[in-house]
């Protein structure tokens, strides 16, 4: 007996030490694990909820590329293959927006591979998933995008940039409106002249100007190949996009494929809108004009009819102008032409929403508290309820299966990038079950410190939340330098979400501790929260950090707090620029980004209206006021300048229409005249994101090294 117990202790021990020796074995990740990492982008179920359709992405950092490819994985293993992801056999890299049709025999999706991107369809085998025959839908000059199938498989909605003064491009005058089209796109390209002439505002939008085209809605038969231009009354004196960039398609098809819903923006200048209306209009009557059914004066997105067709639903803002209002769910009865929130107690944003297949329950996702999980909505009570499982990390992309109460959705967190996985809906005892396997055994291998949550008393009372992450390999008798990371919008939030731009497990790989606070104007924490910030953009803000901070000192004794960098992008970059005149608490500065002079960052950004709700006015509606009731003076980090002492990072890129790099060259100018230690990384090729592999390398290295050289960390 003695020897069985002593043969199990043996066995006990043994496992417990190839545990730990497996634990030790893990390494921090590296900048190369991360363009390692396959990326999940769009999904699709098939119609009997058998099959997946994904997306993924793979970055060759030698390539300085990022390729996307459609693959297949059958959701029950029974069907077909065993449960192995099979590659689109009729897919070409750079292929994307695969949908299935409602009968499962055919697919669709838009490939370039004959030169600009087009519709193609091709059939589909739902036993063995089987791809053949493709065959090119469109030949549309100026390319197609966001299709999507008619429940009844006879037609597919697409939309195309078009010039508005040309023919409309439909089967009576085709020919005529697409030769119009390439000729404009040829002679444009040709032309030795490359200036423009505006004649409103939103002539550039995020890192593009938009030019003299607009967005139009196309349907195109399945069968016979007719188009017809669902929106060609547009003219140069209507808004620049329809539907309003960077909404997309933002439409929907009826069930009986009679009617589509979409979004537009009526406004005459939608630089200082937000008013996104939703619209109906009759396929049956080709005479027929769209119908407006929304009625808040904010935006309204995402429209969707229910399975059954007597609703429609969307996500609705009550306030003009503010494009972080809370985001309800609005329920449209079609009978009666009436509609209601659904869910007047949730204070919360409604992020996204998917129809359940008995049309009496809503599926959607809402921050809450650093987490973005999945609600269950009853269409008559509004009453709500957690699916499995409620937590943790952040949901998205909601694929309701027809049977089974199952729902197909991805999932990531703060350690683990977006998988694809089968959840159980409306309160039924069934855990996950993973479906991609997109980075198992590169993760298995790396050190990624959980997140840890923690509460503080902001200065005026209000409970505030911040977030923490050890660095790998912890040791609780070292203290650790810090990297203090704001985060952008302002009205967003850091959460249990994977990032490859800020990602905070590789900025805390190398040795730090991180630390995040979601301060004053973060969502999650209901819309007062959220509308603090309006109008006070240096004040509770700045004070939830500094508090948060000093609460984080207290009780991490491992943080080095004589050892601290503050970094932020956007917003982020600007309250970094706002820290920098108003403590001396941190050795370095990383400014992303940011807003440095208020009144200049007004007159050269494309979005009008955010600055306007968020300074509460025109920077010459303060003219003649004292600086201390003028928004855009009191909250301006360059008249705080004389202050500036903490050496400084200043990034910003020539594309970033957002936040026009001016704004970083003025920071810069001014650190080198007052001669404080600073830096400039200049991207001449990106946006207000640093997207491109080999420029985020760049990025994440001159960042690294710029904290670590005045945080003294070997």
């Amino acid at each position: 007996m003695r020897k069985i117990f002593f043969c199990f202790v043996l066995f006990v021990l043994l496992i417990q030490n190839s545990r730990a020796q497996v634990a030790s074995a893990k390494r921090p990740m590296t900048f190369e694990d991360m363009m390692a990492m396959k990326r999940l982008g769009d999904t699709a179920v098939s119609p009997d909820g058998k099959w997946l359709a994904y997306s993924v992405t793979t970055v060759n950092l030698d390539q300085n590329t990022k390729t996307a490819e459609l693959w297949l994985l059958a959701i029950a293993p029974s069907s077909g293959n065993g449960g192995d992801p099979i590659k689109l056999a009729v897919a070409q890299p750079g292929d994307s927006g695969l949908q299935f049709s409602s009968d499962n025999k055919h697919i669709l999706f838009l490939s370039a591979r004959e030169g600009g991107q087009q519709v193609w369809l091709a059939d589909f085998d739902p036993a063995t998933g089987i791809t053949t025959n493709a065959k090119r839908l469109t030949a549309i000059a100026t390319e197609g995008d966001n299709a999507k199938w008619s429940p009844d498989g006879h037609s597919v909605l697409f939309t195309s940039g078009v010039y508005p003064d040309c023919p409309a491009i439909t089967t009576a005058d085709f020919a005529d409106g697409n030769q119009c089209n390439a000729d404009r796109d040829k002679a444009q390209a040709d032309s030795k002249v490359k200036a423009q002439i505006f004649t409103h505002l939103l002539y550039r939008h995020w890192n593009h100007y938009t030019g003299d085209k607009r967005s139009h809605l196309f349907l195109v038969s399945v069968d016979t190949g007719a188009m017809r231009d669902l929106t060609p009354n547009d003219t140069h004196d209507v808004p620049p996009e329809f539907p309003t960039e960077p909404l997309g398609c933002g439409c929907n098809f009826s069930p009986d494929s009679k009617e589509l819903v979409f979004t537009e923006n009526p406004d005459l200048v939608p630089a200082i809108s937000t008013s996104a209306q939703i619209y109906t209009l009759d396929l049956t009557k080709p005479s027929a004009k769209p119908v407006k059914v929304s009625t808040s004066a904010g935006g309204n997105f995402n429209p969707a009819y229910s399975p059954d067709g007597k609703y429609l639903a969307w996500r609705s803002q009550a306030r003009a102008g503010y494009e972080s209002d809370r985001y309800r769910l609005w329920v449209y009865d079609r009978a009666t032409k009436t509609g209601k929130d659904l869910l007047p107690r949730l204070d919360n944003w409604v992020d996204e929403f998917a129809w359940a297949p008995d049309s009496q329950h809503i599926l959607f996702v809402s921050g809450v508290q650093g987490e973005a999980p999945v609600f269950v909505a009853d269409l008559d009570g509004g009453e709500r309820a957690f699916a499995e499982p409620p937590c943790c990390g952040e949901f998205s992309d909601l694929r309701p299966i027809k049977t089974g109460g199952l729902l197909v959705a991805t999932k990531m967190t703060v350690a683990s990038p977006g998988e694809s996985a089968l959840f159980a809906t409306m309160g039924m005892e069934v855990g996950d079950r993973p479906l991609t396997h997109l980075n198992d055994s590169l993760l298995t291998q790396l050190d990624l410190p959980k997140m840890e949550s923690f509460w503080f008393t902001a200065q005026d009372g209000t409970k505030v939340q911040g977030f923490l992450i050890r660095p790998p390999g912890f040791d609780p008798a070292k203290k650790y330098p810090l990297k203090f990371v704001i985060h952008g919008g302002p009205e967003s939030a850091f959460g249990d979400s994977w990032s490859y731009r800020w990602n905070a497990e590789l900025l805390a790989a190398n040795g730090y501790v991180v630390v995040m606070i979601n301060f004053r104007g973060s969502t999650g924490y209901g819309q007062k929260f959220v509308d603090e910030i309006n109008g006070d953009w240096g004040g509770k803000p700045f004070t939830d950090l500094m508090t948060g901070l000093d609460y984080a000192e207290q009780h991490y004794p491992f943080i080095d707090k004589s050892r601290e960098c503050a970094l932020g992008a956007s917003y982020g970059g600007y309250m970094a620029n706002w820290i920098l005149g108003h403590t001396d608490r941190f050795k370095c500065i990383v400014t992303h980004d940011g807003m440095f002079n208020a009144e200049s960052a007004f007159g050269s950004t494309e979005e009008d209206r955010f600055n306007i709700w968020e300074f509460k006015g025109k920077p010459w509606d303060y003219y003649g006021k004292p600086d201390t009731e003028n928004q855009f003076r009191k909250w301006s980090p360059s008249l705080y300048a004389k202050n500036l002492k903490t050496p400084t990072l200043v990034i910003h890129s020539q594309l970033d229409y957002r936040l026009d790099v001016s704004e970083g060259f003025q920071l810069f100018d001014t650190l080198q005249l007052l001669g404080v230690p600073s830096k400039m990384l200049y991207f001449p090729d990106e946006g207000h994101w640093v997207l491109k592999p080999q420029n985020s390398e760049l990025w994440y290295k001159t960042v690294n090294d710029w904290v670590d050289r005045w945080t003294g960390k070997n």
